[in-house]
């Protein structure tokens, strides 16, 4: 027989008892505490303890006002810079629909030995900013149709008709042309240039690469840029284009096109771009405060009527400083002026006694100190038919005398 333990089952029945009290005792303190939260959770809400809110079901929880962070990340106030941008990108649509049948392309068919060949040069844009009576009036940069036997003009339905120049203007780089009105339903309106400030929204219509109707935004930049011309190709600038600068992409085939502002008025006639590996964004337009009165000159006369004084000029700083004192005489403080290298006769300033050899430092008080000051000055602050006030120096002597101008012969 073997043997057997009595203590083994009395032990296992008090095991089993003793489990069975902890589970009982577990699950009441669960319920005990599950009893609790519920209770104090509404109550501890109503007294805006908890860090977060209760809400019931179907209803909008409100953010409390020392949430500001979380406020301005959920609020519906936030929600406008979705709506802004949306609202944008309808005025940039709107403003192009309103101008891009007005904007045409153009093209400068240079004479050419190659059958139906057109050589591709001076392609361009335009854009149809008058129509009168049976014609259209296009008008577009100077270099485009510069040297053109014949002009024809891609409307925006990809018709091409004849264009005959009305007139042109190289200082400007503008041209005007005339076209059919019969299919032109559309026509540009002319914007203020004068109010506009950097940051503004750009948008730029033209003929890129033959690309018709290409639209690109962006903004405008500076206002007031001042970019050196050299009309001649002599490696010398004529010229100070005032013009405005942006950032909405100016590619070939864009120079004439427009400009326009967020109400798709022109604002600008696209002219040129700085084309160098290492700049990006940086194109210029022609704007409307100059080109309006240019076009309105070529219209009406085929020429833009400006007052000369009938001399060849050449700025101070051109010559070398030792003939400054040495030959031309002129007091050590004058570092700046316009050397008159001749007159003309019967002009202006032979008549007002101007000669050979004179140094212009003054026009009506204000100060000259190279080409550029004077014809600036010229150009924008006179017409013709006005009297003219220039102080120079003959000899290191200061004078002064009154000239008449008279109409600009190119």
């Amino acid at each position: 027989m073997g043997y057997y333990d009595e203590s083994v089952e009395p032990a296992r029945e008090a095991k089993k008892k003793k489990r069975s009290y902890s589970w009982l005792s577990a699950f009441c303190g669960a319920m005990a505490g599950a009893l609790i939260v519920v209770f104090a959770i509404p109550v501890l809400a109503n007294h805006d303890v908890l860090p977060y809110q209760v809400v019931p079901k179907g209803e909008k929880a409100m953010l409390s006002s020392d949430q500001p962070e979380k406020a301005a990340e959920t609020t519906v106030e936030n929600i406008p810079s979705e709506t802004r941008s949306i609202s944008m990108t309808s005025e940039v649509i709107e403003a192009v629909e309103r101008v891009s049948d007005a904007v045409v392309g153009v093209i400068n068919m240079r004479e050419s030995t190659a059958m139906f060949s057109q050589g591709g040069e001076g392609t361009g844009s335009g854009v149809i900013y008058k129509m009168e009576g049976d014609h259209a009036f296009v008008v577009t940069n100077y270099h485009v149709i510069e040297g053109a036997n014949q002009i024809e003009v891609t409307l925006s339905n990809g018709r091409r008709i004849p264009a005959e120049k009305v007139g042109e203007d190289a200082l400007t780089d503008l041209a005007l042309l005339k076209i059919d009105a019969e299919e032109v339903a559309t026509v540009a309106t002319f914007g203020s240039s004068e109010v506009l400030r950097p940051g503004e929204p750009a948008i730029a219509i033209g003929n890129p690469l033959t690309f018709e109707g290409s639209v690109t935004l962006g903004i405008i930049s500076a206002v007031e840029r001042s970019i050196p011309v050299d009309l001649n190709g002599d490696g010398r600038p004529d010229w100070n284009a005032e013009v405005l600068q942006t950032d909405a992409a100016i590619n070939p085939g864009n120079s004439g096109g427009a400009l326009l502002n967020i109400q798709g008025e022109v604002i600008g006639i696209n002219s040129m771009k700085i084309a160098q590996h290492a700049v990006e964004g940086i194109g210029f337009a022609i704007p409307s405060s100059i080109a309006v009165p240019v076009v309105e000159d070529l219209e009406e006369f085929g020429e833009v009527r400006r007052p000369q004084m009938g001399v060849e000029i050449r700025s101070l700083n051109e010559i070398p400083s030792f003939h400054w004192q040495e030959t031309l005489q002129l007091p050590e403080e004058i570092t700046g002026g316009v050397y008159l290298d001749s007159v003309v006769p019967d002009t202006p300033a032979a008549i007002a006694g101007l000669q050979e050899g004179d140094v212009i430092v003054e026009l009506d008080g204000e100060e000259v100190n190279d080409v550029h000051d004077l014809r600036s000055f010229l150009y924008t602050k006179k017409k013709v038919g006005d009297k003219m006030t220039v102080g120079f120096y003959r000899y290191g002597k200061k004078e002064e005398v009154e000239l008449l101008l008279d109409r600009q012969v190119m």
